[in-house]
C-alpha cells in the first residue's frame, strides 16, 4: 500500500489533481483522498481547491455538481459507471405539471439528482442543510424531489408549508428495517441509534439522532455513549472507527452497502489519475441553470 500511496501522491502533483471522496466509498480509497466528506462538504470543497483538475471518488451526480460549480476545471470520475439510482427517480414532466397545478411553488431538489432535474428546480439541498434552506424559502408550496423520505422528514420541521413529495428513495436506506434496529438494540440496550433521514419513518422513530452522514460522525464523536447502531451506508464505519477507537459501532443485518460507491477501488482511482479519462461534461445551458440552483444552496445554507 505504501508504494501505491507514493504513486498516487506523485500523480496528484504531476496532474495538478485534487482527490475528493465520499464517506461511502471503500476504506482504502478514503485513506488516499485529499478531502473526504458528505455531499454538502464536497460541493463546498470543489469550489475552493486550487488544483486545475478534480478526481471525484463518488457517484455521477457528485461529479456533475463539481463540474457545474467549477466550469473551468476538469472533473474526472474515479469510475464512470458509478451511479446513484435515486438520482434518476425525478421526472422533468412531473416538475412541469406541479408548476401548473400549484401557485407559489418552490421546486426543492435533493443534490442526489441529475443535472437535468437540477436545471428545472429552484434550489438544491443536501440532507445536512435541507431544513434550514426550506425554512428560508418564501414560497408556501414545496415540491420536494426526488427522495420522499428526506422530504417527509424535512416537512416535520416546517409545518406551515404545504409539501408535495416525489416518489424517489435510496434503496440502501429503505432496506434498513425497524425490526432489525430493534434486534440490534436488544443485543446492546445502551447503544444509541443514529439514522440518516433517507431511512423510513419507522426507523427514524427509533433513532436517538437523525442527520446527515457528517452529522452522524459528529454526534458519535461528541456523545458520551460507548456504542452506536448506525443506520446508513457501511462506508461511514471507516471514519467512525478511526476517530473513536474506544467506541463500538454496529450495523443491522440488512444490506447497507451501495454498489455504486463500492465500485470505486484503488485500481480505478489509479487508472483515472493516469489517463484523466471519465471526464464529466455538462451541457452549457443546463450547467448555467444548475449553477444558480447550487450556488443558491451554498448561499442559503451559510
Amino acid at each position: 500500500m505504501k508504494n501505491v500511496a507514493e504513486t498516487i501522491q506523485k500523480l496528484k502533483e504531476e496532474q495538478d489533481l485534487a482527490v475528493l471522496a465520499h464517506y461511502y466509498v471503500n476504506d482504502d480509497v478514503q485513506a488516499l483522498a485529499d478531502y473526504v466528506g458528505d455531499s454538502y462538504y464536497l460541493s463546498k470543497v470543489a469550489t475552493r481547491v486550487p488544483q486545475r483538475n478534480i478526481l471525484f471518488c463518488g457517484v455521477r451526480f457528485m461529479g456533475e455538481s463539481a463540474k457545474i460549480l467549477n466550469p473551468d476545471k476538469r472533473v474526472v470520475m474515479a469510475n464512470a459507471a458509478a451511479d446513484c439510482p435515486m438520482a434518476h427517480m425525478a421526472d422533468v414532466e412531473k416538475i412541469k405539471r406541479a408548476r401548473k397545478e400549484y401557485e407559489d411553488l418552490a421546486v426543492v431538489c435533493y443534490i442526489n439528482s441529475t443535472a437535468t432535474v437540477k436545471a428545472h428546480s429552484d434550489v438544491c439541498v443536501t440532507s445536512s442543510n435541507a431544513v434550514k434552506i426550506v425554512q428560508k424559502l418564501p414560497q408556501q408550496n414545496i415540491y420536494f424531489i426526488p427522495d420522499q423520505n428526506l422530504g417527509r422528514y424535512v416537512a416535520q420541521f416546517v409545518p406551515e408549508k404545504n409539501f408535495i413529495f416525489g416518489d424517489g428513495f435510496c434503496h440502501i436506506h429503505t432496506d434498513i428495517k425497524a425490526e432489525s434496529v430493534k434486534k440490534a438494540k436488544v443485543k446492546d440496550p445502551l447503544a444509541k441509534v443514529l439514522a440518516h433521514p433517507e431511512c423510513l419513518a419507522d426507523v427514524l422513530a427509533l433513532a436517538d439522532y437523525v442527520g446527515s452522514t457528517s452529522g452522524i460522525i459528529e454526534f458519535a464523536a461528541e456523545s458520551e455513549a460507548d456504542s452506536f447502531i448506525i443506520c446508513t451506508e457501511r462506508g461511514v464505519s471507516y471514519e467512525l472507527e478511526k476517530s473513536n477507537e474506544s467506541k463500538k459501532f454496529y450495523f443491522t443485518d440488512d444490506n447497507q452497502v451501495c454498489p455504486g460507491m463500492k465500485s470505486i477501488t484503488v485500481e480505478t482511482v489509479l487508472e483515472a489519475m493516469r489517463t484523466l479519462e471519465n471526464e464529466v461534461e455538462v451541457d452549457e445551458a443546463v450547467a448555467d441553470k444548475c449553477n444558480h440552483v447550487l450556488s443558491r444552496m451554498l448561499e442559503l445554507a451559510e
